[in-house]
């Protein structure tokens, strides 16, 4: 997630890096990594339409070209846009799940960004949490400041699009910890430390994203503003 001049910094990233955790971590991750896919799967084919499907190429394909720019922190890091949330408001947790998943496959295998043996690690930490997480916070703060206004879109996504960045950081760092790659204090101190200003970047990123979509195309959103839905409603009678 972020690239740091320091003794530390393969450790010290979101994308794990192959030989950071141990056997018993490696080996729950991905069992939780592949029951997220499984049930992700189920839930896709019998819930969405057949729309969702080139949507979620389209969010797939601009998240992984977004990955790909990096922001400067101050303090010689750089991060980058996750997604997690933003692939929530378009797809819905289980699709957008399934788009992170593709998108943290990709990277590792094609760019090696994060280990091979530790992908589930990477896949629960960044798409569960990350999706997951960062779309249930953000519905639900969207309801309370209302579902069919953009300041509930934005508010909440850019609460949840940190939220999920930073929690995200903290379990990496329980993991690495737990693995006996890095002391908890010096995990935890240095990836909340980092990720606190790279979910700024993150918050950022999406809000300007989802704020784009709005104006444009709101009728993309998993739970689209009623003005949306009724305008679509009138170019389909209008035909």
């Amino acid at each position: 997630m972020f690239a740091i001049s320091s003794l530390f910094q393969p450790q010290l990233a979101l994308h794990i890096p192959d030989g950071f955790l141990s056997l018993p971590v490696i080996l729950v991750t991905w069992i939780l990594a592949i029951a997220l896919i499984g049930i992700s799967l189920q839930r896709v084919q019998a819930t969405y339409q057949e729309r969702a499907v080139p949507l979620m190429g389209v969010c797939a394909a601009f998240i992984f070209a977004a990955q790909m720019i990096n922001f400067p922190i101050p303090g010689g890091t750089s991060g980058h846009l996750l997604g997690g949330t933003l692939a929530g408001a378009l797809l819905g947790p289980w699709a957008g799940s399934l788009v992170m998943a593709v998108v943290f496959v990709v990277q590792t295998l094609l760019f090696q960004d994060g280990g091979l043996t530790v992908l589930g690690a990477n896949i629960v930490n960044m798409g569960l949490i990350g999706t997951f997480g960062g779309y249930y916070l953000y519905k639900v703060i969207r309801s309370v400041l209302g579902q069919d206004s953009l300041r509930g879109v934005l508010v909440g996504a850019a609460i949840a699009a940190w939220m999920s960045v930073f929690v995200s950081a903290i379990v990496c760092a329980i993991q690495l910890a737990i693995s006996g790659t890095v002391p908890l204090a010096v995990a935890i101190s240095a990836m909340a430390f980092w990720h606190f200003m790279i979910g700024i970047g993150e918050a950022i990123i999406t809000v300007a994203a989802l704020s784009y979509i709005w104006r444009t195309r709101p009728d993309m959103f998993h739970r689209p503003p009623r003005h949306a839905i009724a305008d679509k409603s009138r170019s389909y009678s209008a035909r």
